[in-house]
Order: structure tokens, then sequence, then C-alpha cells
């Protein structure tokens, strides 16, 4: 067969089909105007196979270029419901503009290392290649069914020695620039799945993989220093608004959490180094009355250390506990405060003041310095803390000030008297969080809190004893994992102590055999077990050094894949630069919310590291952004324990991949969940097979003249032409299907009781559902095509353009109510004047009726389309 490109190849006749009869268990041959899904698909799949007609290598393509991704899968069986939704919504994307004229790059590949595939591998007693593999052939084939316009010449699996050679080559450039180092720190740790996780993968205190509560831990791990990047991340995003969902972009710039505000140093008692720390309200400094660090920092443990016995013992169970409870739960501002003194104390640099210092697990090691001033009359879970424990609360904020005009004089006297309760805390048990301006403070006595802010960072700075500085709730991607189905990392360990890369020539650094492995997480990598590979010499001097046992986070594979995409095959690099100028960044990314965070905020910073190491001239790696709802079942989502789970594989074999697709498309906007108890893929079946039939039914030839034809047809056929463009590109996918029914009915309508199925205007009618239908259900509309004469693809037919003679409404039909019901329906011209239709309306046969006797109060008009008359009896 001839290779299939666009506007010069040619789709063969597709061969007779036997395989349906068969399997539908039919005596005799199909009757011709009988849709079946099956003969359809057996028919045109192995068409489209053959000649790929989806391929973007072709250098003489002088296209405009277009590149829509969908976020690739992991290989955990074959594909479900909500991956058919979201493969549609990308497919129609792409087959959009592909219809538009331009060459759109769409490809697929597999997020194919990770935990879910050595998980499943470890239980079935199996090397996890054999599961991965296994499970990507299966999925290709239900994509392949699936309809999906891939370019199947650029698949790449990130579990493959060709790609992960290109995450080992990322690390180095990386470690070389010194973003990527190794250090002790407590870190979150699963215990069932047994590895250690990075902030983003712990959801509401439990692994996102297992759901397991995850504890902390203290250990030597890999990090990348994203929090290098927090700056550019944030204030970056205002490049994506209106391209990006909002609610992403305020997830993102959550999870980055910049705050502004002053870093101060404290002295502390019998300890050189002083402790700094970050507050945002540098004005309530003269407030602070003690400390609180977090149990689980260096600091608590050097200052525990210096205390006596009793203290330390006391501090060691604390930190056990501690140990103990999930981050989300020490985060929690209802759960009541616990703590323990340290014996120490540190000096208030503002005034002198010593103030004890306390550990408590509401404090986070990971935030800021590890270490608060407590400013219990204006912080709620510092006042918390202070009145379980008796501790000084100090008013420093009159909130019942104005912030400007006068200001009251509140003497401590009053304080003291309880004439003013609401400025009590201790009392009230309610912190005063409020604006207001500053008291009890000294030189910032009547300021207010902004200029009260910028005063004290001035003190602080001319004193040398702090300074202006922002933090972040942002940490280091913490990479490492003990795992063994992952990226090694490409880092040997000298006998001196020494981090030595890997030369380049010897990338990839591969993974062993399994044969002889543990794989069971146990706490440390199985790679360390393997003697033949751990064990290697120093490329400095030839003496004994140790390869690094762990692996890297699997979406490390993930924060570059689209790039790789461009360069698939190249073995001389990660990808060609030449190529990332043609097509990226993405003009279009397509994937479920739930990496919001994840995913995307570590693609963002790899990309940012690439432009600054000058490999690519963009600094955001998705110029656009679609987030796909769930596919549900009654309400909740699919799950093997509610014995709702809903199988594509079933599903195609019941309906057809066109009317699962079809059924997706038209369910709703397609951030929505989509409810698969609620839709009807039988419906989409019969509206296909109705569309389909009529491509049967035209006896006109492919190049009549179309001028001429039945005028409400031609009309309805250019309005839809002129409206699939706005809608596509808005995702508005349901109001075309919706507008594709309107206009199968209508060609029905002229065909039976009109002109017939010899009127010009009902191929060409015909010719613009074929079209746009393939955006939607590719099988039916390749069929339409070929049944309508033509043998080139409908998917690169192209749109035509509407004619704006015929987008000129003759009439249009005004709806008459009367008190809010419809009482008549009348035609008039679409440029009729307001006050001639309210004419038209009080003249209307069914408004008299409706009036009787009662008295018009009021008439709107919104001409062309609506009057309502309000009347009372």
């Amino acid at each position: 067969m001839p290779s299939l490109r666009p506007g010069d190849a040619r789709i063969p006749s597709p061969p007779p089909n036997e395989s349906s009869v068969t399997q539908h268990d039919r005596a005799t041959e199909p009757d011709e105007n009988d849709y079946d899904f099956a003969r359809i698909e057996a028919t045109w799949l192995p068409v489209w196979e053959e000649n790929r007609p989806f391929r973007t290598d072709d250098p003489d393509d002088k296209r405009p270029r277009k590149y829509v991704l969908d976020m690739f899968p992991y290989p955990s069986g074959d594909l479900h419901m909500g991956h058919a939704e979201a493969y549609t919504f990308g497919d129609v994307i792409a087959r959009y503009w592909r219809q538009q004229g331009f060459r759109v790059l769409h490809p697929i590949g597999w997020d194919s290392f990770g935990l879910p595939a050595e998980g499943a591998a470890i239980k079935r007693g199996i090397d996890p290649r054999e599961w991965t593999y296994a499970n990507i052939e299966q999925q290709k084939q239900s994509m392949k069914r699936l309809g999906a316009s891939f370019d199947w010449d650029r698949v790449l699996h990130t579990s493959d020695p060709e790609y992960y050679k290109w995450n080992q080559w990322l690390f180095l450039k990386m470690f070389e620039k010194g973003l990527a180092y190794r250090k002790a720190s407590w870190v979150n740790w699963c215990p069932f799945d047994q590895t250690v996780l990075a902030n983003e993968q712990v959801v509401d205190g439990r692994c996102e993989r297992c759901d397991n509560v995850v504890v902390k831990k203290q250990l030597t791990q890999w990090y990348l220093k994203i929090t290098d990047y927090a700056d550019r991340l944030l204030d970056d995003l205002n490049q994506l608004e209106g391209s990006w969902p909002s609610k992403v972009l305020a997830m993102q710039r959550n999870w980055i959490g910049r705050s502004t505000g002053a870093e101060v140093d404290f002295t502390v008692e019998g300890r050189d180094a002083k402790v700094t720390v970050f507050t945002t309200r540098p004005d309530t400094l003269f407030g602070a009355t003690f400390m609180v660090i977090a149990p689980d920092s260096d600091l608590a443990a050097e200052l525990a250390a210096g205390a006596d016995a009793e203290t330390r013992m006391r501090f060691q169970d604390y930190l056990e506990q501690t140990q103990r409870t999930s981050e989300i739960d020490r985060q929690d501002a209802t759960r009541e405060k616990t703590g323990v003194p340290l014996g120490r104390h540190a000096i208030n640099p503002v005034n002198g003041e010593r103030i004890p210092i306390w550990a408590a697990d509401y404090v986070l090691a990971d935030y800021g310095h590890g270490a608060v001033m407590a400013v219990p009359a204006h912080d709620q879970r510092d006042l918390d803390f202070a009145i379980k424990f008796g501790l000084p609360v100090r008013v420093v904020v009159d909130t019942n000030a104005p912030v400007t005009g006068a200001i009251p004089v509140i003497t401590e006297e009053m304080l003291e008297s309880g004439d003013i309760p609401a400025l009590d805390p201790a009392s009230t048990g309610v912190a005063l969080a409020g604006e207001g301006r500053l008291m009890n403070s000294g030189p910032l006595d009547g300021l207010s809190k902004s200029n009260a802010i910028g005063r004290m960072i001035q003190l602080l700075e001319s004193a040398g004893t702090g300074r202006a500085a922002k933090t972040y709730r942002l940490r280091d991607w913490l990479i490492s994992r003990q795992r063994y189905w992952g990226t090694p990392i490409p880092i040997i360990h000298g006998e001196d102590g020494e981090l030595i890369p890997v030369p380049f020539e010897e990338l990839p650094v591969r993974l062993p055999s399994t044969e002889g492995l543990d794989l069971q997480p146990k706490g440390t990598s199985p790679l360390g077990a393997a003697e033949d590979w751990v064990n290697v010499p120093d490329p400095r001097d030839g003496s004994p050094a140790r390869r690094d046992p762990d692996t890297m986070d699997t979406f490390v594979d993930s924060s570059w894949y689209p790039l790789r995409f461009l360069s698939p095959n190249d073995d001389t690099q990660a990808f060609d630069p030449a190529e990332a100028e043609k097509w990226a960044p993405v003009d279009q990314y397509v994937g479920g919310v739930t990496h919001a965070i994840l995913h995307l905020l570590y693609a963002r910073f790899i990309t940012k590291v690439l432009f600054d190491l000058g490999y690519v001239s963009f600094t955001e790696p998705f110029s656009a952004l679609l987030n796909q709802g769930m596919v549900i079942m009654e309400g909740s989502a699919m799950s093997k324990s509610r014995g709702n789970i809903v199988r594509l594989s079933e599903q195609l074999d019941q309906y057809g991949s066109d009317a699962i697709r079809l059924t997706m498309a038209f369910a709703g906007p397609p951030e929505d969940d989509i409810d698969w108890a609620d839709v009807s893929p039988t419906g989409s079946a019969k509206f296909l097979a109705r569309a389909w039939r009529l491509a049967g039914e035209v006896t006109t030839a492919p190049d009549v003249e179309w001028k001429g034809g039945d005028a409400a047809l031609r009309r309805a056929t250019h309005r839809l032409l002129n409206d699939v463009p706005g809608l596509v590109e808005a995702f508005k996918f349901n109001v075309v299907v919706a507008r594709l029914m309107e206009l199968v009915n209508q060609i029905r309508k002229t065909i039976d009781s009109g002109p017939g199925a010899g009127d010009p205007a009902v191929r060409e009618a015909t010719e613009a559902v074929a079209v746009t239908l393939s955006l939607f259900a590719p099988y039916t509309a390749e069929d339409m095509w070929h049944r309508l004469g033509y043998e080139d693809t409908v998917a690169f037919a192209g749109f035509r353009k509407a004619d704006p003679d015929l987008l000129i409404e003759e009439s249009v039909t005004a709806i008459i109510q009367v008190d809010g019901k419809v009482r008549d329906r009348i035609d008039v011209a679409p440029t009729i004047a307001s006050d001639e239709l309210e004419k038209l309306a009080r003249a209307s046969a069914g408004v008299q009726r409706a009036l009787g006797e009662r008295e018009i109060v009021n008439v709107i008009v919104r001409a062309p389309r609506v009057v309502n008359i309000a009347t009372k009896g």
C-alpha cells in the first residue's frame, strides 16, 4: 500500500471484512445500510497502521506546526475509562489542528519506571521489566483501537536505557552546576514502600502511592535545588494566566508559598552562634515572649544536649512522639498544643528580655529556620500554647485603633483593669490578628502595621540584628529512592568520601539483572546488594569504590520527556535544540489536575534549568493546559473494593471506540467529572448510525456545484462551519456534538421530506458532518468519507470556510412570554427594532388570550429573540 501523506496520498478501498460477520454470528453479509462498528474498525485500523498518516518526520512538510501532548500513562494494566477520557480530549484537539492545516506532533510514550510496576512485579515474583513491557504492549493495542492519532514512530519508554541515559546526563549537568547535592536531613518515609518521598508526594500525611501514614526519618539523600528557582517559578506563572486553569495556578502559587518579612538574630545564652528566625510580622517583635523550635531540628537536639538529664530525657520522649505524628497533624491549628521546655533562654534583640525556649511540634524543621519567635497576643497558635503552659502574653497592636485618623490613648492601667477586654487575648483566648496601631513597642508606638514593619526592619539592620528577607513553603526536591526499578544515580563514592561523577562516555549506568536480588522493600536499596554492579574502580586512580545504590524519583523521568519526543531515537544527545526551536514549547498539554503540583512544578523547574544551560530558548514547557475531570461510577471514584470498575476493553467490545469517544465528548465540559452511570453510549451509537447512513444516501458526485441547494440546510451547515473553531478552541466539545446532532436531523428532514438526497446541499452538509465528526469518531467519519466517494483520508480534509452571506439570518424566531410563560413564537427579521417587536408581541393572539383583563405593568424586549410581558390581576 502507498504511504498515506496529507494532501497527495490516497487511502485504498478497504477490503471486504469477514471478521465482523464471524464476530456477530451472522449467517449473511451485513447489509450496506447496516452500521456495524466492528466491521468499520476492522476495516480502517489496518489501513491507518500500514500508512501511518500521523507521522511528522517529512522534511518537505512546510505546514505551520502544533505540538499537542497528553500526559503519558503508567503501564499499570490495561487502559481504564479515565484514560479513554483523557486521550479522547487530547485527540480531538490534535485532529482539529490538522483539519485547520497544521502539521501536528502528537506523540505517546510510557512513564514506565516506579513503585507501581515494581510492587506488582514483586507480588508476582517476576522481573519488573516483564510486567512493565507486557502492560505497555497491552495499553498500546487499546490506544490504537481507541483511534488515537499518535505518531507511532516517536514512542518512548522511560525505563529504556536509551531514555534514562539522558536522565543521568541531566543529573550530571545539575551536579556540575551545584544544583544536585547530597545531605543528611529528616525526610518523609513511607514504612510500607520502604522509601523516601518528596514533600509533594505526601497527601494529607499519607503516601500518595499506597495511602499509608508517612513518618519522619533521618537519612543522607540526594536533592535538586529547586528553591534556587522559587521566585522564577512563582513570577513566571503570570505568563500562563488565561491559558492554564486558574485553579492550577493558585495551587502552584500556594505550594511555592513565598512570604516576605525579616530575619531576626537572637542570642542564646551559653551559645556562640545566634539563632535566626523568620517572621512576616517583625513589627510585633516587642511582643515576643518565648521562642519555639521544631523538636526534630538540629538546633533542638543541640540545645537539649546541653541541658540537665531530666530535660534531655523529656525531650527525647517528645522527639519520638513527634516522629510518630504526621506533618499534616502537626499543622492542624485546632489540635491541642504540646511541647517541652529546653531549659535555655534567648535574648530578644529589641528590648533585651530573656525569653524561654521550648520545643513544640507545631513548628516544622524545614520551614524558615525551624524556629519562631512566639507573639501569643497576635498569633492564635502561639496564644493556645502560651495559655496551656502559662507563658506571658503581651499586646503590642491596638486593633481597636483606626489605621488612619486620631490615635486613642490606651494606658497600662486600662489594660490591667480590664476596661478593654478585646485587648486581653489571655482572657478571651482569641488572638488579635487584625490591623491596628502599634503600642508597647517603644519607637514603633502609634505606627500602622505597614509602616511599623518597614521601621522595624530599619532598626534591625542598623543594629546588625536582622534584615529584610523572603522565605518559601517550597523545599528542595528530594530525588533519592531506595528501590530497584528506577534510574541509577550516576555517582561513585570514593574511599575518601568524595562524590565522583560517572564519566559521560560510560553512560548509561544500566540496572543490573534482578537474578539473585531481593527486591522486597527493606529500607535500603536492593542495588546495594548487587556486588558485581555496585563495586567499581575509582575513575580517578582505580582504587576500590562503590556506586550510589539509590535510584531517582520517577518525576525526574517525566520532567523533560516532551523534549525527548522531539529526538526519540537520537543516541548522541537528549534532544536536538534545533528541533526544540521548531516544535517546543508544547502548544496544548492535556492531563489530570492530580498532577497540578508534582509533575507540572518539576517540569517547569527543569525547563528553566535547561534554559539557563543554553539548551532551550523558552522558560515554560506548556503554553496551554487542559485538565480533564474524573470518570466515576454512581457518584464514586471507580475502585475494585467498591465493585464499580468499568473496563475500557469491555465498553469497546460492547459499543465501539467511536461511541465511547463521542460519549466522553458529549457528557459535559472536559473539566467536569463524568459519571458513567449517567451517560449513554447506546445513544451515541444510534446517532453515529444515523450520521453514517446519510453518507450512503447522497447521490450527487463529489464535484457537484453546491450553490442553489436547500437554503435552510446550507445556512445550518455554514453556521456549523463558522462556529466549530471557536467552540473547539474553547474546549466546548459537548456543544459541537450537540450542533452535529442538530445538523444530522436537518439533513434527514431534507432527504425525507424536502428536496431529497440528490440536493447538493445534502452532500455539502453531510461532508461537513463527516469532517467535524472525524474529531470525535474517526472510524465512522473515515467510512463516511469513503462512502461519499473520496480516497484521501478525512483526517486532513480540512474545514471549508463559511460563506458570510449564508451566515446572515433571513428570519429568527422571537419567543413571546407573558409572566415568564411562552405564549407565542413569531418569525421576525434579525434587524427588527425593539419597539416594532413589542407591537407585534402585544398584537399576538396568544398574548391577547393570556392577558384577558390583566393589566400590563412592564415589558422587557431583547430584540430579536425575546419579549416578556409582566402583568398584574
